[in-house]
């Protein structure tokens, strides 16, 4: 059994009311001014600790931005391969299908803070190596894809940390409002910023598209220690074996009535997705390509995806203040695959740039209400092991996408994956939403009360 050493902050709902159903509040003489029940509960503030954890994830998320669009522009330098190209986004997601589970065990059995900072250093290290290879001419594409993997598996640690943290770090009440902007400095910064100085570094040279990012890295790490004081680790009332932690993790998960549908729906979702990903820039970069955009302009396609991210970071806690959580999460989530087949019906570039905008809107909309509540269904102390457990399964299940995608691209064309990625995307949304309802995520928020 474990229990956390940073108890959740109180809120507005757990304050105490009168008979007559006011709260009282003291005036200047000590009297208790009446305040009306129905008046609305005061906005916690995130506060500090949230914020320099916000300027790590931008730091990190700036050099994944870097890394993440640089990596395919240097490997189009290298290959026109739809299996190479593929190759690389399935290294991307590997360490997830590898490592998931073990992360967040680590994660739980270890301070969090800790852990995040050592795997951003590692990454500085790892990236500078890099850099130095491309600055001697000695990074191949056997090479590449070794330095993606290997940047991949900073980012389980990293990011699993990242995610348990913030119910640590803000009041329960507010957790929406501080995934949002987790997840729109994340698109912000990794796409309206990185991918296209990925553009302008790899002019440069392919030593700044990783030597920049190794710098960002370090940064992130000063950050971190300095500015989120304190211990944080789950405590343990008693020793348990990491075998033990990985079969409760993975128990928990696919024994949960909220968490099982989410993470099987979202991961077969996110295997469509790769898929499509992975050769989409087969069907819209360069001579031959469908819609024949220029490397260059690229980048710039997808910093749509961010203004469309930032756009759903601000209209989610509003959205879910007037409309059922769970109807505008579906919602986001139904829409997938009929956006996938836009740039295939309507191959042009004005089309393109509404449907990223969308993409960018929606996905952040889903994945925030998502993430909210799953942190409030799981026992803090448990968040590291499911999260592992749920993203083995929803993270693993991408380079099986990107393989797929490369060798469906292979015998029967790009078009055909994108088309195929669209349908599957829509059947496994419709997973969690014909088995996960409101009374559901009731139970289980109050099982975890």
């Amino acid at each position: 059994m474990t229990t956390s050493t940073h108890a959740p902050r109180s809120t507005a709902a757990g304050a105490p009311s009168t008979a007559a159903g006011t709260a009282g509040t003291a005036d200047a003489t000590g009297a208790a001014t009446p305040v009306p029940a129905d008046a609305p509960a005061p906005v916690e503030p995130l506060g500090r600790r949230f914020g320099a954890l916000l300027t790590v994830t931008g730091l990190a998320n700036l050099g994944d931005g870097i890394v993440q669009m640089g990596a395919p522009l240097v490997a189009l330098t290298l290959t026109r391969s739809p299996g190479q190209i593929s190759l690389l986004a399935a290294a991307t997601w590997l360490p997830w299908l590898l490592l998931g589970i073990l992360g967040g065990v680590v994660i739980d059995r270890t301070d969090r803070r800790r852990a995040q900072a050592i795997a951003l250093a590692g990454r500085a290290v790892l990236l500078g190596v890099g850099a130095a290879l491309a600055l001697t001419d000695r990074l191949s594409m056997p090479v590449l894809v070794v330095l993606v993997l290997v940047y991949g598996v900073t980012e389980v640690f990293a990011d699993l940390a990242q995610t348990s943290l913030v119910p640590d770090l803000v009041p329960r009440s507010r957790l929406q409002a501080a995934n949002g902007r987790v997840l729109a400095t994340q698109q912000v910064l990794n796409t309206f910023v990185g991918s296209p100085l990925a553009g302008g570094l790899l002019a440069l040279g392919t030593g700044w598209v990783l030597g920049v990012p190794a710098a960002l890295a370090v940064a992130a790490v000063l950050v971190l220690l300095r500015g989120i004081p304190g211990r944080y680790r789950a405590e343990r009332t008693e020793p348990t074996r990491a075998s033990a932690d990985v079969r409760e993790g993975v128990r928990y998960v696919f024994h949960h009535p909220v968490l099982r549908p989410f993470v099987l729906g979202g991961g077969v979702m996110n295997m469509a997705s790769t898929a499509y990903t992975a050769v989409f820039v087969l069907w819209v970069v360069g001579p031959g390509s469908r819609m024949e955009v220029a490397p260059t302009v690229y980048p710039l396609l997808a910093a749509v995806i961010a203004v469309g991210a930032v756009t759903g970071s601000l209209l989610t806690e509003r959205l879910v203040r007037r409309l059922p959580e769970l109807r505008v999460m579906y919602v986001c989530w139904l829409v997938v695959g009929p956006l996938f087949l836009a740039p295939v019906l309507a191959p042009n570039l004005p089309a393109l740039v509404v449907v990223l905008f969308l993409v960018g809107a929606t996905n952040t909309i889903g994945n925030t209400i998502s993430m909210s509540l799953r942190q409030r269904v799981v026992p803090r102390a448990l968040l590291g092991r499911t999260a592992g457990a749920g993203r083995t399964i929803g993270y693993g299940l991408m380079p099986v996408g990107a393989l797929l995608g490369g060798l469906v691209a292979e015998q029967a064309g790009v078009g055909a994956v994108l088309v195929g990625a669209a349908v599957v995307s829509l059947l496994a949304a419709l997973y969690p939403v014909l088995t996960v309802n409101r009374g559901t995520v009731v139970a289980a928020e109050a099982a975890n009360a």
